[in-house]
C-alpha cells in the first residue's frame, strides 16, 4: 500500500499542485473584472485565489520530494484528478456569492461549464454580475481545449514529462498523430490555433451587433462548444439572424479537429477538409439532418415560412450536433420524433480533436467498415481484409478498442439512465439527461429541455450527472481504468 502511494499517487499529487498554482491565475480575470465594474463579488474570488494558489503550493511543497518523469498511470491519474478537483475549487466564488445553492448544485454548475457541457441548475442569469457570468464563460474556454493541454507546455519545466499527460487527455482513438516533433510545441500549436479562432469570433460577433461583454462571453463558449449563455433565453435573447449565423459558422469550425485547422494554416490550403472522412462526414450529417429536418417541419407546418424554418433548424441542428446546446426556439416540441434524433446526433457527430463532444465521427465511421468488413468475411471467408480510413490504415487493436469503447459508452447511458429512473425521473427526463451530460451536450427533453434548467433535481441525482460529464470529457477510459486493480498494482 505505501509503496503504491509512494510511486503512483504522490507523484501525480505533486504534478496536480502547479496545476492548481497555475489555475488560481485564471480566477484573477474574474477578479479583475469585478474591481472594474464594482459587481459585489469581489470578496467571493478574492476568496477562490487564495484558497486555490494555497492548496497548489501546499500539494507542491508537501510532495516535492515525490518529483518524477510522469508515466501512463500517473498521465490517467493526474488528467482524473485535475478534471474533478478544477470544478470544486472552481465552485469556491460561486459558493460565496450564492449561498442558497448546494455545494452539489454549484459543483455541477462548474463541472458543466468545465467540460463545455452547457447544463446550469442556475436561473435569473440576466441579473448576475459579469464577473460571475464571465468566470461561468472563461472556465467553458479553458475546458474547451483542456486545461492538461495548457499545463502540458508548463509540466516540462518543472521537471515533469507531459508526453502521458497529453495522452491521456486529448480525444479520439488516434492519439499518436503529432502535430510538431515536441509535445509542448504541439500543445502551443493547439491553442495557438485556438486562441486565433476565439479573437475572430469575438470581433465577428460585434460587429454583427452583440455589445462587447456578450460578444466576448459567448465567444468563450462558442469556440469550445460549451454552449454556456449569459441570459435565460440563451440566443433567442438577441433574435439576430446574423448573430446566429456568426454562432453556426464558428461551432461548425469547432467541431472539426483542430488539427487540420492547424495543417491547412501551415500548408496555406483548404484541401486538407475535403481528404479527411471524419470532416466529410461532419459536414454531410450537418447537411442531411438540416435538409431533412427543415422539409419535414414544412410538411407538418409547424413553421410556415421556408426561411424560417431553414434559420431555427440550421442553428439547432448545427448546435446540438456540435454538442453546443444553444438554443434559438424549443426544438423539443418538434413533431416525429426530431428532439431524438437531434439528440442522439450529438453523440457521434463532431471530430476527434475538436472541441465537441460524443463519441465522436471517427469511431462511427471505423465501426461502420468494421461492420461491412465482417460481411464480406461471411462471403469470403479466408479474404484479408484491412480497414482504413483515408490513407490511415486501422490496425486491428485499435479497432477492437474503438469497439469496446463503444460498447462501454452504450453501457454507460443505460446504466445512468437506469440509476437515474430508479431515483424517480420521469423515462424521457433521465434517458435524455444522460445522454446529454455523456454527450456534453447539456439541454436534453422535457423538464431538462433547451428552455429549461436541471435546477428542480435532487443534489444526487446532480451528482450522478456531473461524473456523467467528466468522464464523457474524459472519454471513458481514462477515468474507469482507475477502478481497476491492475492500475493500483505495483
Amino acid at each position: 500500500m505505501r509503496s503504491t502511494l509512494r510511486l503512483i499517487l504522490f507523484p501525480a499529487l505533486h504534478a496536480l499542485g502547479p496545476v492548481l498554482t497555475w489555475f488560481s491565475a485564471a480566477m484573477l480575470v474574474p477578479l479583475a473584472v469585478s474591481f472594474i465594474f464594482h459587481d459585489g463579488a469581489e470578496r467571493a474570488f478574492v476568496s477562490g485565489v487564495l484558497w486555490t494558489a494555497c492548496c497548489g503550493l501546499l500539494l507542491t511543497l508537501v510532495f516535492r520530494p515525490f518529483r518524477c518523469e510522469l508515466t501512463a498511470r500517473h498521465g490517467f491519474l493526474l488528467v482524473s484528478m485535475t478534471w474533478a478537483s478544477i470544478p470544486a475549487f472552481s465552485a469556491i466564488p460561486l459558493l460565496e456569492y450564492l449561498p442558497d445553492q448546494s455545494f452539489a448544485e454549484i459543483y455541477f454548475e462548474t463541472v458543466s461549464s468545465l467540460t463545455t457541457t452547457g447544463s446550469t441548475v442556475l436561473s435569473n442569469l440576466d441579473a448576475l454580475p459579469l464577473s460571475v457570468n464571465g468566470w461561468r464563460c472563461l472556465l467553458s474556454w479553458l475546458g474547451g481545449m483542456g486545461l492538461i493541454v495548457l499545463a502540458v507546455a508548463i509540466l516540462p519545466l518543472l521537471g515533469v514529462g507531459g508526453a502521458q499527460v497529453l495522452k491521456a487527455e486529448t480525444s479520439g482513438p488516434l492519439k499518436e498523430t503529432k502535430l510538431t516533433p515536441r509535445i509542448a510545441e504541439t500543445a502551443r500549436a493547439l491553442y495557438t490555433t485556438y486562441f486565433a479562432f476565439s479573437v475572430v469570433c469575438a470581433i465577428g460577433y460585434h460587429l454583427a451587433g452583440m455589445p462587447w461583454e456578450d460578444a466576448i462571453m459567448h465567444m468563450m463558449t462558442t469556440v469550445s462548444l460549451a454552449g454556456v449563455s449569459s441570459h435565460d433565453a440563451s440566443f433567442a435573447y438577441f433574435n439576430n439572424p446574423m448573430v446566429e449565423v456568426v454562432a453556426i459558422i464558428f461551432m461548425i469550425i469547432s467541431g472539426f479537429n483542430f488539427s487540420l485547422h492547424f495543417v491547412a494554416w501551415r500548408r496555406r490550403s483548404v484541401s486538407v477538409y475535403f481528404k479527411d472522412p471524419e470532416a466529410i462526414g461532419w459536414i454531410s450529417t450537418l447537411l442531411v439532418l438540416t435538409i431533412g429536418i427543415t422539409v419535414a417541419l414544412i410538411q407538418t407546418s409547424t413553421y410556415s415560412d421556408w426561411l424560417e424554418a431553414l434559420r431555427a433548424v440550421a442553428f439547432s441542428v448545427v448546435s446540438v450536433a456540435s454538442s453546443t446546446g444553444y438554443a434559438s426556439c424549443d426544438y423539443s416540441l418538434w413533431p416525429y420524433g426530431i428532439p431524438m434524433v437531434l439528440l442522439l446526433s450529438s453523440t457521434f457527430a463532431t471530430c476527434a480533436g475538436s472541441a465537441g463532444g460524443g463519441m465522436k465521427m471517427i469511431r462511427l465511421i471505423v465501426l461502420t467498415k468494421q461492420i461491412a468488413r465482417e460481411f464480406k468475411h461471411l462471403l469470403y471467408p479466408r479474404a484479408v481484409l484491412p480497414i482504413s480510413v483515408g490513407t490511415m490504415n486501422i490496425s486491428q487493436p485499435i479497432s477492437f478498442a474503438i469497439l469496446t469503447y463503444a460498447i462501454l459508452w452504450v453501457f454507460s447511458a443505460a446504466l445512468a439512465s437506469f440509476i437515474l429512473l430508479l431515483s424517480g425521473m420521469p423515462a424521457t427526463e433521465a434517458i435524455s439527461a444522460a445522454l446529454a451530460c455523456l454527450s456534453n451536450l447539456g439541454p436534453g427533453l422535457g423538464s431538462v429541455g433547451p428552455v429549461s434548467t436541471y435546477a428542480h433535481l435532487t443534489d444526487p441525482q446532480l451528482l450522478i450527472l456531473s461524473f456523467l460529464m467528466l468522464i464523457g470529457r474524459l472519454e471513458l477510459f481514462t477515468v474507469y481504468i482507475l477502478f481497476s486493480r491492475s492500475f493500483w498494482r505495483l
